[in-house]
């Protein structure tokens, strides 16, 4: 990547901070300038939408379920439906549902708005080890997979995720990609077609005999997962570089000197760690909200006691929410050069005709769904994200991602995740409880008996049995609908089910082996599926699996 290209993105993220009604009503023109003469635009009357104001009268929120009906016509071969350019591609995602999105994909989005918010996430990293990009031989990047396997829309064209796409065909060689341009980092062709789990090994393979500085990992539950491939892979590692093979093909000059190093780690530790691997490891770029900030901590000590971690983006498959500009933890202002920003607050649910507040509306500690609108054919567009406001840059609202819109109701209540993980978080400090990942079940009531909350846990330590009265006590704090069903006897006590340690990991590596790529494969606040939840629980604190 290139180095001015990222500090001027930065630079003109920074300058749209303390301006955000100005840059906002600007980008709007823009959008309509390009984008009101097309099916949808005609439909909608945008050619006489001058303001914020004109497009809430004249577009409804919508999903991006129910704004399929035009993606659906584009993907027919109609032209000019949602966005004055075709798509080249659709991105993908589960979604809340389970259904895969098909989010268009033109080269205006890309060029206008996605790739300028890319280039800009990477420049605290670049301000605080101004030679962690220096070169792509150190980046092992966890996240992009460009050469992976792509599925198809019905009419032919990618539909893949955004780790998945090529920058380089929009006119930019440099977005590339951290450790993507890295001659040791190719995936041999006779190996291009390996399921997902056998990429992430070669990835592996690959870095295991280079001076990593940093890891690029976007989604927490890849770098939680880092230090579990090793323990479980380092036997074939080690055969692998041994022989100079990859997955028992030729591929490099055999290296019976490594190999004999990382098994010395591996029997004097009883496992292989990240810095046993690359001991000069400096940064991590990763999410670190939600459930990640209450295990990261204890991962990255498996990473060196001198890497630091570095926010990632907050984006959705539809488009970008924030972008880090310094180092806070887990906040981003909003990217207010490639999103129209709408907010309605999440204590409720968010229809069609909902009304909505401005960037400059919103309240410190409040969390809000999301709404945005940008030149990639998302009008009014709801996400399934939550967001909490944490602070300001300048005059425009610093974010965080703080769960999904689902909530769940054992009598009544309406237990957002956000509450759930408040709760948590702060059972966990009253009880110095320290955890490798957690995911909440609803049983319901039945029979005269109460609904209950459980709550499998994987402590990073020994079991702490006081987390379960803990997190009842802040479970009534943070959902009034709890405390209420608490009183009156409608919810019984939430549980904390303790489970083997490594419990979400094999679920996890049970996700990728059935054909998850690893950066689709996320921590769940309410795991949905009750397959899961039972193999989970069903990992006790001392199978040895």
């Amino acid at each position: 990547m290139q180095r001015e290209r990222i500090l001027a993105e930065h630079r003109r993220l920074l300058a749209s901070l303390d301006r955000p009604e100005e840059v906002q009503s600007e980008l709007l023109g823009t959008i309509l300038d390009q984008n009101a003469d097309t099916a949808f635009g005609r439909e909608h009357g945008l050619g006489a939408v001058r303001t914020l104001a004109d497009l809430r009268k004249a577009v409804p929120i919508r999903t991006h379920e129910a704004l399929m009906p035009w993606i659906g016509r584009t993907m027919d071969g109609e032209p000019k439906v949602l966005t004055d350019d075709a798509p080249v591609a659709y991105f993908s995602s589960s979604g809340s549902t389970g259904r895969e999105k098909h989010i268009p994909v033109t080269r205006a989005y890309m060029q206008q708005t996605f790739l300028p918010f890319y280039h800009a996430a990477f420049a605290p990293l670049l301000h605080t080890l101004p030679q962690a990009l220096a070169g792509s031989d150190g980046v092992l990047n966890l996240w992009q997979d460009p050469s992976a396997p792509v599925a198809r829309a019905r009419n032919g064209q990618p539909h893949l995720g955004t780790s998945q796409l090529d920058y380089r065909q929009f006119g930019e060689d440099s977005a590339v990609g951290p450790g993507n341009a890295a001659p040791w980092s190719r995936i041999p062709d006779e190996l291009a077609d390996a399921g997902p789990w056998d990429r992430s090994y070669y990835k592996l393979r690959l870095a295991a005999e280079q001076d990593i500085r940093t890891v690029i990992g976007v989604n927490p539950a890849i770098i939680s997962g880092l230090p579990y491939q090793l323990a479980q892979l380092w036997p074939r590692l080690v055969e692998d570089i041994r022989a100079g093979t990859l997955d028992g093909q030729p591929h490099t000059t055999p290296n019976p000197a490594r190999a004999d190093e990382i098994e010395r780690y591996a029997r004097t530790f009883g496992t292989v760690l990240p810095y046993h691997l690359w001991p000069r490891l400096s940064a991590i770029l990763v999410w670190n909200s939600a459930l990640a900030s209450l295990y990261l901590p204890r991962v990255r000590e498996t990473y060196g006691p001198g890497v630091q971690l570095f926010a990632a983006p907050i984006a959705s498959c539809e488009g970008p929410a924030g972008v880090p500009v310094d180092r806070h933890p887990s906040g981003a202002p909003l990217y207010l050069p490639g999103c129209v920003y709408e907010f309605v607050p999440a204590d409720g649910p968010i229809s069609a005709d909902s009304d909505t507040l401005l960037p400059t509306e919103l309240e410190q500690d409040q969390d809000y769904h999301l709404v945005f609108t940008h030149v990639g054919g998302m009008y009014r567009c709801a996400v399934t994200d939550v967001v909490r406001v944490v602070g300001r840059v300048g005059r425009t609202p610093r974010i965080e991602y703080t769960g999904r819109n689902v909530v769940r109701s054992a009598a009544g209540e309406t237990l957002t995740e956000a509450a759930a993980l408040r709760a948590l978080r702060a059972a966990c400090e009253d009880t110095g409880a320290e955890i490798r990942n957690a995911t909440y079940h609803l049983d319901a009531a039945s029979n005269g008996a109460a609904g209950r909350y459980r709550v499998a846990v994987a402590f990073a330590g020994p079991p702490v049995p006081a987390l379960a009265a803990a997190l009842d006590s802040r479970l009534s704090e943070h959902c009034a609908g709890y405390l209420a069903g608490r009183r009156d006897g409608a919810i019984a006590p939430a549980e904390v089910v303790t489970v083997h340690p490594d419990a979400f990991h094999r679920e996890w590596e049970r996700t990728i082996r059935a054909g998850q790529r690893p950066p689709r494969v996320k921590d769940r606040v309410f795991l949905p599926a009750e397959d899961a939840w039972q193999r989970i629980v069903s990992a006790r604190p001392d199978d040895s699996g």
